[in-house]
């Protein structure tokens, strides 16, 4: 009996105990956010500026200011150099042609050549080149046949013996010979401007009505 009731009990007990709700644990919380400091900036790139004054083609020099922060250098010597390797620090040096045109290399090869500049002379009274001055076109031709889109300017002048209008026909007149033989040997004629400049630009200066045979010429400027 006593076994019998116990029994009861225990079935009750555990019939109350399946009716009773299961209550998960909550989750833990989050971890702290923490929040890191952002890390500092790269030291900037250690400069290695490099300025070389070139002399020009006829080896004269102008200058060049080479400014840095406070910092002011001129160069005005040729091949002289300028280098910025340190923040605030311009150190000036000289380098020989040979290290400029090796540091320079790949800047050097993509420049156009530089112009150049012929001259002819004439006979007095005439388009006809004096002996020495028939050399010299080959010259031209071999300097025009190196560049890839050459322009040649064809520019005539007279010394001061005649009129004004004398000389500017006959500069026109030379200088229309030198296109024209230009053109028969097979430079593009619309590569080739022409001009008279009469008396106006005299390389030697002398008084009127001198017959002075550098004035009679023809300058061909090829770039």
């Amino acid at each position: 009996m006593i076994r019998a009731i116990l029994g009861i009990a225990i079935a009750v007990l555990l019939a109350g105990c399946a009716k009773m709700p299961i209550i998960a644990a909550p989750p833990p919380p989050p971890p702290p956010v923490v929040l890191l400091p952002p890390p500092p900036p790269p030291p900037p790139p250690a400069r290695t500026d490099l300025y070389v004054l070139m002399p020009g083609a006829d080896g004269s020099v102008g200058s060049l200011v080479v400014t840095h922060g406070d910092q002011e250098r001129i160069l005005n010597r040729p091949h002289a150099a300028a280098k910025i390797g340190r923040p605030g620090a311009v150190e000036t040096t000289t380098t020989t042609e040979a290290e400029a045109r090796e540091a320079f290399a790949v800047a050097l090869s993509a420049q156009p050549p530089r112009p150049a500049s012929f001259l002819l002379y004439f006979l007095l009274d005439s388009d006809e080149f004096t002996p020495t001055s028939k050399v010299v076109v080959e010259n031209i031709l071999g300097d025009i046949a190196r560049r890839p889109a050459p322009e040649v300017l064809v520019i005539g002048h007279a010394d001061t013996v005649g009129t004004d209008d004398y000389n500017d026909r006959l500069s026109l007149q030379r200088a229309g010979r030198i296109s024209r033989r230009l053109i028969e040997l097979g430079i593009a004629s619309e590569r080739i401007q022409t001009s008279g400049r009469g008396k106006r630009e005299l390389l030697v200066p002398t008084a009127d009505q001198v017959a002075d045979p550098r004035n009679r010429r023809v300058e061909i400027v090829v770039r």
